[in-house]
């Protein structure tokens, strides 16, 4: 509109504008054209936030020179709104961008029919257009802002389910379906050596799109999984125990266990996904350290692990028990002639008394003798060690 004996300026334009509910329509149509997410909401709710966006907006135009001065609280709220709803960002922008090429339209139309000059014009649409992109930024600064607050909300809300279920097996019906969790289902309870925060976070994010329940316990990212995780699932190099599937209600006995096994798996060097029953005998055998060393220090006392050549006869004794007593696969895994293999075994039952079959051809230790010397050789070896795994031992080998 033309005012009496002036020109009208943009700024009163674009706040005739704000107040025209025509204009609110078309931003709406707009908006719900572009972006078929927006479209999703009720028209009543597009229109509320673009007039909103309006008058916090465009009536303010002129009372500012620098667009980063200016109060974008009702835009952060927008952003913040949209981010709660489940819109995407992209959506939002494209609902934004839409509506904001109708204001420009507009203005253009209005300020030639009011007779503002195309100099003035073209100045005053560069201003809204910076200000349209700090609108914007001030958009996407409020969705971001409630996206991490929800994600954090949602996250303590995993971790408190999480830690209840195992801890005490107890857990709200509601919070499970809730995190799409059957109460009479079997879950696997896995443990990893995942400890940084922001790869904890990227893990839960592709766990859950695998079914799967993972959170932050005891610093560690662990969970709950209804069948086995898939390969990729993980990345390369992490270290995971996996308990068999259990009822919610055992997972109280599982979670220890995993933990337990996850320390001894690391300190043997082990990666990737590895199943608790295959680490059962190590796992229980680490809960007795005391009882290690008293193996150690009474049935291998005589060794020296000062000595090279003592802890050779070691390396190849306990390589001889993890192959199954076998010179051949012993030799192989070692890399030495099978006589070589022979000779060290003899020459360590000459130094502490090993029980005179095992090198024979055919002789096999009975089980309690063969896990009280394989316990014995194993402590000897990582107490010489420094408590690491010795460089001596064939990949592979425990």
């Amino acid at each position: 509109m033309v005012l009496p004996e002036r020109t009208v300026s943009l700024g009163e334009l674009l706040r005739d504008m704000a107040a025209d509910p025509r204009i609110v329509d078309e931003m709406v149509q707009a908006a719900r054209d572009g972006s078929p997410e927006i479209a999703r909401l009720p028209r009543a709710e597009n229109r509320r936030h673009v007039a909103a966006l309006l008058t916090a907006g465009l009536s303010s135009f002129e009372l500012l020179a620098d667009p980063s001065e200016r109060d974008f609280a009702e835009a952060r709220r927008l952003g913040a709104a949209r981010a709660a709803q489940g819109i995407s960002v992209t959506a939002l922008l494209q609902g934004v961008q839409a509506g904001r090429r109708v204001v420009v339209e507009a203005a253009l139309r209005r300020g030639r029919a009011a007779g503002i000059p195309d100099t003035a014009l073209l100045e005053g649409l560069l201003d809204l257009d910076r200000y349209a992109g700090a609108l914007e930024r001030a958009l996407v600064d409020g969705y971001h802002a409630a996206e991490r607050e929800l994600s954090r909300t949602e996250q303590d809300a995993r971790n408190r389910v999480l830690r209840r279920l195992l801890a005490d097996g107890s857990a709200d019906r509601e919070d499970l379906l809730r995190f799409g969790l059957r109460p009479d289902g079997r879950y696997h309870c896995v443990v990893t050596d995942v400890t940084d925060p922001a790869r904890i976070r990227t893990a839960e994010r592709s766990l859950t799109r695998c079914g799967a329940l993972f959170g932050t316990v005891d610093d560690r990212l662990t969970g709950l999984a209804p069948g086995r995780l898939p390969a990729g699932a993980l990345e390369p190099g992490t270290l995971a125990i996996t308990a068999p599937a259990r009822p919610l209600d055992r997972l109280p006995t599982l979670h220890p266990l995993c933990v337990a096994a996850l320390r001894v798996a690391a300190a043997t060097g082990l990666r990737g996904e590895r199943d608790l029953v295959d680490l059962a005998g190590e796992t229980a055998l680490a809960a007795q350290p005391a009882l290690a060393n008293l193996l150690s220090t009474t049935l291998l006392a005589d060794l020296d692990p000062a000595d090279e050549f003592h802890r050779q006869l070691a390396v190849t004794a306990l390589s001889y028990l993890d192959c199954g007593q076998r010179l051949d696969q012993t030799a192989a895994a070692l890399h030495l002639h099978p006589n070589t293999v022979r000779y060290r075994i003899r020459r360590l039952q000459e130094l502490v008394g090993l029980p005179p079959t095992v090198a024979e051809p055919g002789g096999r230790w009975p089980v309690s003798v063969t896990l009280r010397w394989w316990w014995a050789l194993r402590t000897w070896l990582a107490d010489a060690d420094g408590g690491g795994r010795s460089d001596s031992r064939p990949d592979g080998a425990r």
